[in-house]
């Protein structure tokens, strides 16, 4: 994990540099970290941006009580997996790696509410798309039946055309990552969550 050290240390000193204690905290990875509008899509919610990039589920989960020090937000919001799939890693690793995190949020905010938004189907991962698929089940099912204060934000249908392919105008060129498009569709579905 260390070589997400100089990330993790940015987090830290952004956190020292802080003019007000964040409600929301959007944590994960680059997809988070590169959501250059998010402190203006959600200015009402009070959110922080905890991405860092490349980052797995595995290592939100390795730094989080690192990442979290002194925040005492009213809620948060995760976006981490999809690393960890292209990384070769298997669903039932990733689900793991969720229940941990899980495990480390109740230890260190109690009831916190939580918000999971599923792996999106990205252009550049559509070979993995049934590992995918079958991910996005386990933690959802997860959330369903163990998981009271966690609530599931699926992005992957709507991120799908007629056909059920990826929309091929919500990614940039690398197929991975999100056009202001891409994004202004995430806003919408996530503040709806977060005001249903």
């Amino acid at each position: 994990m260390f070589w997400y050290e100089d990330d993790i240390k940015r987090l830290e000193k952004q956190r020292t540099e802080l003019t007000f204690q964040p409600e929301t905290l959007f944590y994960g990875s680059s997809t988070i970290r590169l959501w250059a509008g998010l402190a203006e899509d959600f200015h009402e919610f009070g959110p922080v941006n905890l991405g860092f990039g490349g980052s797995t589920l595995a290592a939100c989960t390795w730094f989080f009580d690192r990442v979290m020090v002194e925040y005492q937000p009213k809620r948060l919001i995760l976006y981490a997996g999809d690393n960890d799939l292209g990384d070769g890693r298997h669903p039932e690793e990733v689900f793991i790696f969720f229940q941990e995190f899980t495990r480390r949020v109740t230890n260190r905010f109690g009831s916190l509410p939580c918000y999971f938004i599923s792996l999106k189907p990205s252009i550049n991962r559509w070979h993995l798309v049934d590992q995918f698929i079958y991910t996005n089940g386990l933690i959802s099912a997860e959330i369903k039946s163990n998981q009271p204060n966690w609530r599931w934000i699926d992005i992957f249908n709507t991120m799908l055309n007629a056909n059920g392919d990826p929309i091929k105008d919500n990614y940039g060129p690398d197929g991975l990552h999100l056009t202001e498009k891409g994004y202004l569709l995430w806003k919408t579905i996530i503040r709806n969550a977060l005001n249903g």
